[in-house]
């Protein structure tokens, strides 16, 4: 049941935040108490139609100013990024749950592609070819699309939007962006920075949603491409949905990796690598290390290291910001994730596997009711 007396995380629509009470809502919550902070609202037709018609005004006078004047802007929001970043990594621990320092990286990640957008006037540079046949010219061009629509997921709530929107609007593109319903703030507090860096109104949206919200940005005919991360299967669904209504369309699924460990590696090497790899940012990264294949004879030499690590490893409450107090672990964004992944770990025990470390035991440096899932490390698991 939605909680009224809690505030409301509102659309960002032409360079405002919106203010009709919406007829929807989802509960944003603190996974470190386990307690909702905020109501995020998710959009209907209307708000989804001017969401994208505000992006869709905007396109005319800001693809056709300058290049200069688009950089300087971009400058300007990498500049107050740069400055204000450990504010947005608070507000990601807050919604997320990872621990500071993990939302302080991936916001430097973010950067990084800032920093190329800033780079762009030269990029954006067409090629000419004279007599490439004879009497025959070829040149090429480089030009906005118009509207595109960018699709992100709750691990990441600020490096995935910013692979995608500096590049989109150093080009000459506006956006809409619909961040997750589970994080939503990070994507406000961006809108604002754009704003205070002097974007135009219009050219950076931020609509909240599900998948009404996600299905009205694949089907909508002013915008003409998507950019997703996700899961695999929603990357298929998006990929399909929005090509066959002409958009082009990046679509990135989900990639949980490997860890190949052969007899003659430094194994404490590869033990704190694993635990690196395997539970930063609580597990709940696109690439993190779900498996590691031990070539024997070194399995048990390795068990016993990645043990003893996980053994050292704080879990609780990311927010403060005294690295000295800071937890090495994190809780689960949400209640339903936490009891997935400890799901697992049941069928894997139901399965006959040994659970030799098990998160579902945690005692949390945090508040009782927070989505808590320790580190947890499992053998033997039968193949058949």
């Amino acid at each position: 049941m939605t909680d009224t007396t809690l505030p409301t995380i509102q659309h960002w629509i032409n360079g405002a935040s919106t203010t009709a009470a919406p007829a929807r809502t989802s509960p944003v919550f603190n996974p470190a108490l386990g307690t909702a902070t905020s109501n995020v609202a998710l959009a209907d037709d209307a708000e989804i139609n001017a969401a994208v018609a505000a992006a869709k005004a905007a396109f005319p006078a800001w693809s056709n100013t300058s290049i200069a004047k688009r950089q300087n802007i971009i400058f300007k929001f990498r500049e107050l990024l740069n400055e204000r970043k450990l504010e947005l990594a608070q507000i990601i621990t807050s919604e997320h749950g990872k621990v500071v320092s993990d939302a302080a990286g991936e916001i430097q990640r973010g950067l990084e592609v800032v920093e190329l957008a800033t780079g762009f006037p030269h990029i954006m540079k067409g090629d000419f070819t004279e007599n490439a046949s004879t009497g025959v010219d070829v040149f090429s061009i480089k030009q906005a699309l118009g509207v595109v629509g960018i699709i992100s997921p709750f691990n990441f709530p600020a490096m995935v939007p910013m692979w995608f929107f500096p590049i989109a609007i150093a080009v000459g593109n506006t956006v809409v962006l619909k961040p997750s319903e589970k994080d939503p703030s990070a994507a406000i507090w961006l809108a604002e920075l754009w704003k205070e860096a002097g974007l135009p109104d219009g050219v950076f949206n931020v609509l909240h949603g599900d998948k009404q919200a996600v299905d009205g940005l694949l089907t909508h005919d002013d915008v003409s491409a998507i950019s997703f991360v996700g899961s695999t299967p929603i990357a298929q669904y998006i990929y399909e949905t929005a090509s066959k209504h002409g958009k082009r369309v990046q679509a990135l699924g989900g990639a949980k990796n490997h860890m190949l460990v052969l007899p003659d590696a430094d194994l404490d090497l590869v033990a704190d690598q694993a635990i690196n790899a395997g539970f930063g940012s609580a597990g709940e990264r696109c690439m993190a290390i779900s498996v590691v294949l031990a070539i024997e004879p070194v399995a048990d030499q390795l068990i016993e290291k990645v043990k003893e690590r996980i053994a050292t490893l704080r879990i609780g409450d990311g927010t403060p910001t005294d690295t000295h107090k800071e937890p090495d672990m994190g809780p689960i964004v949400s209640e339903v994730h936490r009891d997935k992944i400890a799901s697992y770990i049941q069928i894997a025990a139901d399965d006959g596997a040994d659970v030799l470390v098990d998160g579902r035991t945690i005692q949390a440096e945090g508040a009782e009711g927070g989505f808590w899932l320790g580190p947890t490390l499992i053998d033997n698991l039968p193949t058949s």
